[in-house]
Protein backbone atom coordinates (compact mmCIF):
# COMPACT_ATOMS: atom_id res chain seq x y z
CA UNK A 1 0.00 0.00 0.00
CA UNK A 2 2.50 2.75 -1.67
CA UNK A 3 -0.59 5.14 -0.60
CA UNK A 4 -0.22 4.70 3.47
CA UNK A 5 0.50 7.34 5.69
CA UNK A 6 4.14 7.54 6.14
CA UNK A 7 5.89 7.36 9.68
CA UNK A 8 6.43 11.18 9.51
CA UNK A 9 2.73 11.24 9.50
CA UNK A 10 2.41 9.39 13.29
CA UNK A 11 3.53 12.77 14.95
CA UNK A 12 0.66 14.04 17.25
CA UNK A 13 -0.77 17.43 17.97
CA UNK A 14 -1.74 18.51 21.33
CA UNK A 15 -5.17 18.94 19.86
CA UNK A 16 -5.85 15.31 19.83
CA UNK A 17 -5.02 14.74 23.54
CA UNK A 18 -8.10 15.45 24.50
CA UNK A 19 -10.68 13.33 26.87
CA UNK A 20 -12.23 11.56 24.78
CA UNK A 21 -9.60 9.17 23.68
CA UNK A 22 -8.22 8.84 27.10
CA UNK A 23 -8.45 5.75 28.60
CA UNK A 24 -10.51 3.64 26.51
CA UNK A 25 -10.14 0.24 24.53
CA UNK A 26 -9.85 -0.05 21.01
CA UNK A 27 -10.15 -3.12 18.65
CA UNK A 28 -8.54 -2.98 15.20
CA UNK A 29 -9.87 -5.61 12.37
CA UNK A 30 -8.25 -4.98 9.47
CA UNK A 31 -6.94 -8.03 6.96
CA UNK A 32 -3.41 -6.00 6.16
CA UNK A 33 -1.10 -6.39 8.92
CA UNK A 34 0.79 -3.01 7.67
CA UNK A 35 -2.70 -1.56 8.07
CA UNK A 36 -3.21 -2.89 11.28
CA UNK A 37 -0.25 -1.62 12.64
CA UNK A 38 -0.45 1.71 11.31
CA UNK A 39 -3.62 1.95 13.07
CA UNK A 40 -2.17 1.26 16.49
CA UNK A 41 0.72 3.33 15.63
CA UNK A 42 -1.35 5.97 15.78
CA UNK A 43 -4.02 5.62 18.89
CA UNK A 44 -0.62 3.82 20.91
CA UNK A 45 -0.15 6.73 22.79
CA UNK A 46 -4.24 7.61 23.78
CA UNK A 47 -5.65 4.11 24.49
CA UNK A 48 -5.46 2.16 27.61
CA UNK A 49 -6.02 -0.76 25.74
CA UNK A 50 -5.60 -2.09 21.99
CA UNK A 51 -6.28 -5.27 20.08
CA UNK A 52 -6.27 -7.08 16.68
CA UNK A 53 -7.85 -9.44 14.57
CA UNK A 54 -7.26 -10.07 10.78
CA UNK A 55 -11.40 -11.33 10.31
CA UNK A 56 -14.89 -10.72 12.17
CA UNK A 57 -14.12 -14.57 13.29
CA UNK A 58 -11.11 -13.47 15.59
CA UNK A 59 -13.11 -9.77 16.65
CA UNK A 60 -15.61 -11.61 17.84
CA UNK A 61 -13.61 -14.01 20.04
CA UNK A 62 -11.56 -11.22 21.59
CA UNK A 63 -15.18 -9.42 22.13
CA UNK A 64 -16.52 -12.30 24.22
CA UNK A 65 -13.80 -11.78 26.25
CA UNK A 66 -13.39 -7.96 26.40
CA UNK A 67 -15.35 -4.62 26.17
CA UNK A 68 -14.08 -2.22 23.76
CA UNK A 69 -15.27 1.46 23.45
CA UNK A 70 -14.15 1.80 19.64
CA UNK A 71 -13.88 -0.30 16.40
CA UNK A 72 -11.83 0.21 13.97
CA UNK A 73 -13.11 -1.91 10.96
CA UNK A 74 -12.12 -3.14 7.11
CA UNK A 75 -14.88 -2.49 5.19
CA UNK A 76 -14.03 -5.72 3.21
CA UNK A 77 -12.93 -8.64 5.58
CA UNK A 78 -12.19 -11.69 4.52
CA UNK A 79 -14.73 -13.52 5.59
CA UNK A 80 -17.39 -10.96 5.44
CA UNK A 81 -18.69 -7.22 4.65
CA UNK A 82 -17.21 -4.92 7.48
CA UNK A 83 -20.46 -2.74 7.09
CA UNK A 84 -22.94 -5.82 7.88
CA UNK A 85 -20.40 -7.42 10.22
CA UNK A 86 -21.07 -3.96 12.65
CA UNK A 87 -25.03 -4.14 11.84
CA UNK A 88 -24.95 -7.60 13.09
CA UNK A 89 -23.34 -6.19 16.45
CA UNK A 90 -26.10 -3.81 16.64
CA UNK A 91 -28.56 -6.66 16.75
CA UNK A 92 -26.94 -7.88 19.34
CA UNK A 93 -26.61 -5.16 21.78
CA UNK A 94 -23.32 -4.07 20.89
CA UNK A 95 -23.37 -1.04 21.29
CA UNK A 96 -19.47 0.49 20.72
CA UNK A 97 -18.66 3.45 18.21
CA UNK A 98 -17.20 1.56 14.92
CA UNK A 99 -14.79 3.67 12.20
CA UNK A 100 -14.92 1.40 8.87
CA UNK A 101 -11.65 1.93 7.01
CA UNK A 102 -12.15 1.73 3.24
CA UNK A 103 -10.23 2.97 0.11
CA UNK A 104 -13.86 3.07 -1.71
CA UNK A 105 -16.25 5.56 -1.02
CA UNK A 106 -19.33 2.78 -1.97
CA UNK A 107 -18.41 0.80 0.62
CA UNK A 108 -20.07 2.97 3.54
CA UNK A 109 -23.50 2.69 1.59
CA UNK A 110 -26.22 2.66 3.91
CA UNK A 111 -23.80 3.85 6.89
CA UNK A 112 -26.31 6.50 7.81
CA UNK A 113 -28.73 4.13 8.96
CA UNK A 114 -25.84 2.41 11.79
CA UNK A 115 -25.79 4.45 14.57
CA UNK A 116 -22.38 5.43 16.00
CA UNK A 117 -20.36 4.75 12.88
CA UNK A 118 -18.16 6.52 10.47
CA UNK A 119 -16.03 6.39 7.37
CA UNK A 120 -12.49 6.91 6.62
CA UNK A 121 -11.34 6.23 3.55
CA UNK A 122 -7.76 5.59 2.87
CA UNK A 123 -5.17 7.25 2.52
CA UNK A 124 -6.12 9.31 5.34
CA UNK A 125 -3.60 11.04 7.81
CA UNK A 126 -2.98 10.28 11.01
CA UNK A 127 -4.81 13.34 12.45
CA UNK A 128 -7.75 12.98 9.99
CA UNK A 129 -8.14 9.61 11.93
CA UNK A 130 -7.71 11.07 15.36
CA UNK A 131 -10.38 13.92 14.22
CA UNK A 132 -12.90 11.28 13.63
CA UNK A 133 -12.43 9.17 16.15
CA UNK A 134 -12.71 12.12 18.58
CA UNK A 135 -15.57 13.25 16.63
CA UNK A 136 -17.15 9.95 17.35
CA UNK A 137 -16.60 9.28 20.91
CA UNK A 138 -17.31 13.05 21.69
CA UNK A 139 -20.58 13.12 19.79
CA UNK A 140 -21.64 10.56 21.47
CA UNK A 141 -20.85 12.00 25.08
CA UNK A 142 -19.02 9.04 25.40
CA UNK A 143 -17.65 8.65 29.30
CA UNK A 144 -15.23 5.44 29.58
CA UNK A 145 -16.39 3.44 32.02
CA UNK A 146 -12.38 2.19 32.80
CA UNK A 147 -11.31 5.79 34.27
CA UNK A 148 -9.72 4.63 37.57
CA UNK A 149 -12.03 5.73 40.59
CA UNK A 150 -12.72 4.84 43.98
CA UNK A 151 -12.29 1.50 44.67
CA UNK A 152 -14.68 0.29 48.07
CA UNK A 153 -13.17 -0.77 51.03
CA UNK A 154 -13.46 -4.15 50.82
CA UNK A 155 -11.57 -4.13 48.07
CA UNK A 156 -8.44 -3.07 49.51
CA UNK A 157 -5.66 -4.91 47.93
CA UNK A 158 -6.08 -3.18 44.63
CA UNK A 159 -5.77 -0.04 45.85
CA UNK A 160 -2.86 2.49 44.33
CA UNK A 161 -2.23 5.37 42.01
CA UNK A 162 1.05 3.15 40.30
CA UNK A 163 0.78 3.05 36.47
CA UNK A 164 0.67 -1.16 36.91
CA UNK A 165 -2.18 -0.89 39.44
CA UNK A 166 -3.76 1.71 37.34
CA UNK A 167 -3.94 -0.74 34.05
CA UNK A 168 -5.05 -3.68 35.99
CA UNK A 169 -8.14 -1.57 37.32
CA UNK A 170 -8.14 -0.78 33.89
CA UNK A 171 -8.71 -3.73 32.72
CA UNK A 172 -10.67 -5.50 35.50
CA UNK A 173 -13.41 -2.88 35.44
CA UNK A 174 -13.53 -4.08 31.37
CA UNK A 175 -13.75 -7.82 31.49
CA UNK A 176 -15.95 -8.05 34.75
CA UNK A 177 -19.22 -7.74 32.94
CA UNK A 178 -18.27 -10.28 30.64
CA UNK A 179 -19.29 -14.18 31.43
CA UNK A 180 -15.32 -15.23 30.42
CA UNK A 181 -13.11 -17.39 32.48
CA UNK A 182 -10.26 -14.59 34.30
CA UNK A 183 -7.04 -16.17 35.03
CA UNK A 184 -5.24 -14.34 37.52
CA UNK A 185 -1.18 -14.93 38.11
CA UNK A 186 1.34 -13.17 40.67
CA UNK A 187 3.51 -13.89 43.56
CA UNK A 188 1.80 -15.60 46.53
CA UNK A 189 0.58 -11.90 48.56
CA UNK A 190 -0.01 -10.17 45.71
CA UNK A 191 -3.87 -9.81 45.95
CA UNK A 192 -4.84 -12.51 43.57
CA UNK A 193 -8.36 -13.18 45.52
CA UNK A 194 -9.02 -9.35 46.11
CA UNK A 195 -8.73 -9.12 41.80
CA UNK A 196 -11.09 -12.00 42.11
CA UNK A 197 -13.64 -10.06 44.28
CA UNK A 198 -13.22 -6.68 42.63
CA UNK A 199 -14.41 -8.69 39.03
CA UNK A 200 -17.22 -10.33 41.14
CA UNK A 201 -17.95 -6.41 42.23
CA UNK A 202 -18.09 -5.01 39.27
CA UNK A 203 -19.60 -8.15 37.25
CA UNK A 204 -22.89 -6.78 38.72
CA UNK A 205 -23.45 -10.48 38.93
CA UNK A 206 -26.61 -11.25 41.96
CA UNK A 207 -25.46 -14.30 43.27
CA UNK A 208 -22.41 -14.81 45.61
CA UNK A 209 -18.82 -14.75 45.82
CA UNK A 210 -17.23 -17.99 46.62
CA UNK A 211 -13.83 -19.03 47.17
CA UNK A 212 -12.27 -22.13 47.09
CA UNK A 213 -8.55 -23.17 47.64
CA UNK A 214 -8.08 -26.06 45.64
CA UNK A 215 -4.87 -26.78 47.41
CA UNK A 216 -6.80 -27.42 50.81
CA UNK A 217 -9.30 -29.92 49.80
CA UNK A 218 -8.04 -33.44 49.90
CA UNK A 219 -7.91 -34.97 46.33
CA UNK A 220 -10.44 -37.61 47.17
CA UNK A 221 -12.99 -35.17 48.73
CA UNK A 222 -12.55 -32.01 45.73
CA UNK A 223 -15.05 -33.62 43.28
CA UNK A 224 -18.01 -33.84 46.15
CA UNK A 225 -16.71 -30.47 47.41
CA UNK A 226 -17.02 -28.51 44.08
CA UNK A 227 -20.43 -30.73 42.22
CA UNK A 228 -22.24 -31.68 45.82
CA UNK A 229 -23.19 -35.35 46.36
CA UNK A 230 -26.69 -37.42 47.13
CA UNK A 231 -27.34 -39.42 50.11
CA UNK A 232 -25.81 -42.91 50.05
CA UNK A 233 -23.17 -41.68 47.21
CA UNK A 234 -20.43 -42.96 49.57
CA UNK A 235 -19.45 -44.29 53.16
CA UNK A 236 -20.69 -41.11 55.31
CA UNK A 237 -22.75 -39.46 52.98
CA UNK A 238 -25.93 -39.55 55.60
CA UNK A 239 -27.42 -36.64 53.61
CA UNK A 240 -27.47 -34.99 50.45
CA UNK A 241 -25.29 -31.69 49.87
CA UNK A 242 -24.87 -29.13 47.59
CA UNK A 243 -21.57 -28.39 45.89
CA UNK A 244 -19.99 -24.93 46.22
CA UNK A 245 -20.98 -25.03 42.04
CA UNK A 246 -24.32 -24.76 43.04
CA UNK A 247 -23.68 -22.29 46.06
CA UNK A 248 -22.01 -19.81 43.47
CA UNK A 249 -24.95 -20.38 40.77
CA UNK A 250 -25.63 -16.50 39.84
CA UNK A 251 -22.30 -15.75 41.17
CA UNK A 252 -18.51 -16.13 40.89
CA UNK A 253 -16.37 -19.15 41.68
CA UNK A 254 -12.68 -18.41 42.83
CA UNK A 255 -10.55 -21.61 42.06
CA UNK A 256 -7.32 -20.46 43.67
CA UNK A 257 -4.55 -22.24 43.82
CA UNK A 258 -5.43 -24.23 40.65
CA UNK A 259 -2.25 -25.57 39.52
CA UNK A 260 -2.54 -27.93 42.66
CA UNK A 261 -5.62 -29.62 41.44
CA UNK A 262 -5.32 -33.25 40.74
CA UNK A 263 -5.04 -34.14 37.35
CA UNK A 264 -8.07 -36.70 37.32
CA UNK A 265 -10.48 -34.17 38.45
CA UNK A 266 -8.96 -31.45 36.13
CA UNK A 267 -11.01 -33.35 32.91
CA UNK A 268 -14.14 -33.37 35.09
CA UNK A 269 -13.93 -29.64 35.31
CA UNK A 270 -13.28 -28.87 31.86
CA UNK A 271 -16.19 -30.45 30.78
CA UNK A 272 -18.06 -28.12 33.54
CA UNK A 273 -17.00 -25.36 31.83
CA UNK A 274 -17.59 -26.08 28.30
CA UNK A 275 -21.30 -27.46 29.15
CA UNK A 276 -22.28 -25.01 32.49
CA UNK A 277 -23.82 -28.21 33.46
CA UNK A 278 -22.46 -30.20 37.06
CA UNK A 279 -23.45 -34.22 37.89
CA UNK A 280 -22.99 -34.26 42.00
CA UNK A 281 -21.47 -37.37 43.13
CA UNK A 282 -23.80 -40.53 42.91
CA UNK A 283 -26.07 -39.61 40.28
CA UNK A 284 -26.51 -39.57 36.88
CA UNK A 285 -28.36 -36.28 36.87
CA UNK A 286 -26.79 -33.00 35.45
CA UNK A 287 -27.39 -29.96 36.70
CA UNK A 288 -27.24 -26.63 34.63
CA UNK A 289 -24.98 -23.83 36.59
CA UNK A 290 -24.62 -20.26 35.82
CA UNK A 291 -21.04 -19.78 37.08
CA UNK A 292 -18.32 -17.20 36.52
CA UNK A 293 -14.84 -18.68 36.64
CA UNK A 294 -11.74 -16.63 38.24
CA UNK A 295 -8.76 -19.14 38.69
CA UNK A 296 -5.76 -17.91 40.58
CA UNK A 297 -2.01 -19.44 40.66
CA UNK A 298 1.54 -18.56 41.54
CA UNK A 299 3.04 -21.39 39.46
CA UNK A 300 3.12 -20.20 35.85
CA UNK A 301 0.82 -22.57 34.22
CA UNK A 302 2.65 -22.99 30.61
CA UNK A 303 5.50 -24.74 32.87
CA UNK A 304 3.31 -26.96 34.71
CA UNK A 305 1.85 -28.08 30.73
CA UNK A 306 5.25 -28.53 29.57
CA UNK A 307 5.90 -30.81 32.64
CA UNK A 308 2.93 -33.23 32.26
CA UNK A 309 1.36 -31.19 35.69
CA UNK A 310 -1.72 -29.50 34.15
CA UNK A 311 -3.96 -30.20 31.42
CA UNK A 312 -3.33 -28.47 27.87
CA UNK A 313 -6.57 -27.93 27.20
CA UNK A 314 -7.54 -27.25 30.40
CA UNK A 315 -5.34 -24.53 30.45
CA UNK A 316 -6.48 -22.64 27.04
CA UNK A 317 -9.59 -23.03 28.27
CA UNK A 318 -9.18 -21.09 32.13
CA UNK A 319 -6.49 -18.72 30.14
CA UNK A 320 -9.30 -16.54 27.86
CA UNK A 321 -8.01 -13.86 29.46
CA UNK A 322 -4.77 -13.59 31.69
CA UNK A 323 -4.20 -10.87 34.54
CA UNK A 324 -0.89 -10.69 36.03
CA UNK A 325 -0.86 -9.29 39.88
CA UNK A 326 2.71 -7.13 40.07
CA UNK A 327 4.43 -7.81 42.83
CA UNK A 328 4.83 -4.89 45.90
CA UNK A 329 8.34 -4.13 44.93
CA UNK A 330 7.20 -3.17 41.59
CA UNK A 331 4.82 -0.70 43.04
CA UNK A 332 6.61 1.36 45.76
CA UNK A 333 4.61 4.23 44.97
CA UNK A 334 1.74 2.75 46.57
CA UNK A 335 3.10 1.70 49.53
CA UNK A 336 2.05 4.56 51.56
CA UNK A 337 -1.11 4.82 50.19
CA UNK A 338 -1.88 0.95 51.44
CA UNK A 339 0.08 1.74 54.85
CA UNK A 340 -2.33 4.29 55.43
CA UNK A 341 -4.97 2.32 54.46
CA UNK A 342 -4.12 -1.07 56.73
CA UNK A 343 -3.24 1.13 59.72
CA UNK A 344 -7.10 2.73 59.76
CA UNK A 345 -8.32 -0.72 58.87
CA UNK A 346 -6.79 -2.76 61.54
CA UNK A 347 -6.64 0.12 64.07
CA UNK A 348 -10.53 -0.33 64.20
CA UNK A 349 -10.21 -4.35 64.44
CA UNK A 350 -7.75 -4.02 67.02
CA UNK A 351 -8.75 -0.92 69.27
CA UNK A 352 -5.29 0.57 68.72
CA UNK A 353 -4.26 3.90 67.30
CA UNK A 354 -2.70 3.63 63.95
CA UNK A 355 0.80 3.70 62.94
CA UNK A 356 2.19 7.24 61.74
CA UNK A 357 5.01 7.34 59.76
CA UNK A 358 7.61 9.88 58.53
CA UNK A 359 9.11 10.56 55.32
CA UNK A 360 12.09 8.30 55.93
CA UNK A 361 10.74 5.82 57.12
CA UNK A 362 7.92 5.58 54.53
CA UNK A 363 11.17 5.49 51.67
CA UNK A 364 12.44 2.47 53.79
CA UNK A 365 9.25 0.68 53.36
CA UNK A 366 9.43 1.81 49.73
CA UNK A 367 13.12 0.48 49.41
CA UNK A 368 12.49 -2.87 50.86
CA UNK A 369 12.00 -6.13 48.52
CA UNK A 370 8.96 -7.18 50.20
CA UNK A 371 8.90 -10.91 49.18
CA UNK A 372 5.64 -11.71 50.63
CA UNK A 373 4.35 -8.64 48.76
CA UNK A 374 1.16 -6.87 50.04
CA UNK A 375 0.13 -9.56 52.99
CA UNK A 376 3.77 -9.21 54.04
CA UNK A 377 2.61 -5.06 54.14
CA UNK A 378 -0.46 -5.98 55.82
CA UNK A 379 1.34 -8.24 58.53
CA UNK A 380 4.42 -5.72 59.69
CA UNK A 381 1.62 -3.18 60.10
CA UNK A 382 -0.05 -5.32 62.38
CA UNK A 383 2.94 -6.55 64.16
CA UNK A 384 4.04 -2.97 64.65
CA UNK A 385 0.22 -1.52 66.12
CA UNK A 386 0.59 -4.91 68.53
CA UNK A 387 4.04 -4.61 70.01
CA UNK A 388 4.22 -0.71 69.90
CA UNK A 389 7.01 -0.84 67.18
CA UNK A 390 7.37 1.24 64.30
CA UNK A 391 6.72 -0.90 60.72
CA UNK A 392 10.45 -0.29 59.97
CA UNK A 393 11.79 -1.55 63.26
CA UNK A 394 9.70 -4.54 62.57
CA UNK A 395 11.55 -5.13 59.63
CA UNK A 396 14.61 -4.78 61.10
CA UNK A 397 14.17 -7.56 63.52
CA UNK A 398 12.74 -9.39 60.97
CA UNK A 399 16.03 -9.19 59.08
CA UNK A 400 18.58 -10.03 60.93
CA UNK A 401 15.90 -13.09 62.90
CA UNK A 402 16.04 -11.77 66.14
CA UNK A 403 13.03 -11.81 68.76
CA UNK A 404 11.06 -9.24 69.07
CA UNK A 405 11.33 -7.47 72.84
CA UNK A 406 9.09 -4.28 73.92
CA UNK A 407 11.69 -1.31 74.30
CA UNK A 408 9.40 -0.71 77.16
CA UNK A 409 7.91 -2.38 80.20
CA UNK A 410 4.46 -1.20 79.30
CA UNK A 411 3.67 0.80 76.01
CA UNK A 412 0.45 2.83 74.73
CA UNK A 413 0.40 1.31 72.04
CA UNK A 414 1.47 -2.62 72.67
CA UNK A 415 0.54 -5.04 75.08
CA UNK A 416 2.99 -5.15 78.39
CA UNK A 417 6.80 -6.70 78.56
CA UNK A 418 5.63 -8.83 81.62
CA UNK A 419 2.30 -10.32 80.04
CA UNK A 420 2.25 -14.21 79.44
CA UNK A 421 1.84 -15.02 75.56
CA UNK A 422 -1.24 -16.90 75.98
CA UNK A 423 -2.60 -13.80 77.79
CA UNK A 424 -1.72 -11.77 74.58
CA UNK A 425 -2.76 -14.36 72.29
CA UNK A 426 -6.21 -14.04 74.50
CA UNK A 427 -6.89 -10.33 74.44
CA UNK A 428 -5.58 -10.33 70.58
CA UNK A 429 -8.11 -12.83 69.40
CA UNK A 430 -10.77 -11.54 71.75
CA UNK A 431 -11.02 -7.93 70.11
CA UNK A 432 -10.63 -9.36 66.49
CA UNK A 433 -13.68 -11.05 67.45
CA UNK A 434 -15.53 -8.33 68.67
CA UNK A 435 -13.90 -5.98 65.39
CA UNK A 436 -15.77 -8.86 63.48
CA UNK A 437 -18.95 -8.09 65.47
CA UNK A 438 -18.77 -11.79 67.22
CA UNK A 439 -18.69 -13.61 63.72
CA UNK A 440 -16.69 -16.48 64.40
CA UNK A 441 -16.14 -17.65 60.22
CA UNK A 442 -14.70 -14.02 59.94
CA UNK A 443 -12.34 -13.28 63.00
CA UNK A 444 -11.06 -16.68 62.04
CA UNK A 445 -10.29 -15.51 59.01
CA UNK A 446 -8.68 -12.61 60.09
CA UNK A 447 -6.94 -14.41 62.56
CA UNK A 448 -5.67 -17.07 60.02
CA UNK A 449 -6.98 -19.80 62.05
CA UNK A 450 -10.00 -22.33 61.42
CA UNK A 451 -13.54 -21.57 62.92
CA UNK A 452 -13.05 -25.09 65.18
CA UNK A 453 -9.66 -23.59 66.26
CA UNK A 454 -11.07 -20.67 67.04
CA UNK A 455 -14.03 -22.24 68.59
CA UNK A 456 -12.01 -24.43 70.68
CA UNK A 457 -9.82 -21.31 72.61
CA UNK A 458 -13.00 -19.17 73.00
CA UNK A 459 -14.55 -21.98 74.80
CA UNK A 460 -11.36 -22.64 77.11
CA UNK A 461 -11.07 -18.72 77.84
CA UNK A 462 -14.89 -18.73 78.79
CA UNK A 463 -14.31 -21.80 80.92
CA UNK A 464 -11.53 -19.95 82.81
Amino acid sequence: MSDMPTSADHTFRDSHRGPALRSIAALVVHHDPRMRQLLRDALAEHCQLIEEADTATAAEALLSGCRFDLLLVDAQLPDCSGLHWVKRLRRQGQCQAALLITPHRDDCQGLSEVARTQCLTTPFAVDALLDAVNGLLRNEEHTPPVSPGPVPPELEGIVGRSEAMRGLLTLIRRVACRNSTVLLEGESGTGKEVAARCLHFYSGRNGPFVPVNCSSIAPELLESELFGHVRGAFTGANQSREGLFSHADGGTLFLDEIGEMPLPFQAKLLRVLEDHTIRPVGTERELPVDVRIVAATNRRLADEVAAGRFREDLYFRLNVLSLRLPPLRERPADIPQLVRLFSDMLSKELGLPPVELDSAELRRLQSHAWPGNVRELKNVIERAMLLGYSPTQCLEVDHVDAPITLGNARSETGYPLDMPLDEVEKRHALRVLAAAGGNKSEAARRLGVSRKTLERKVKLWESD
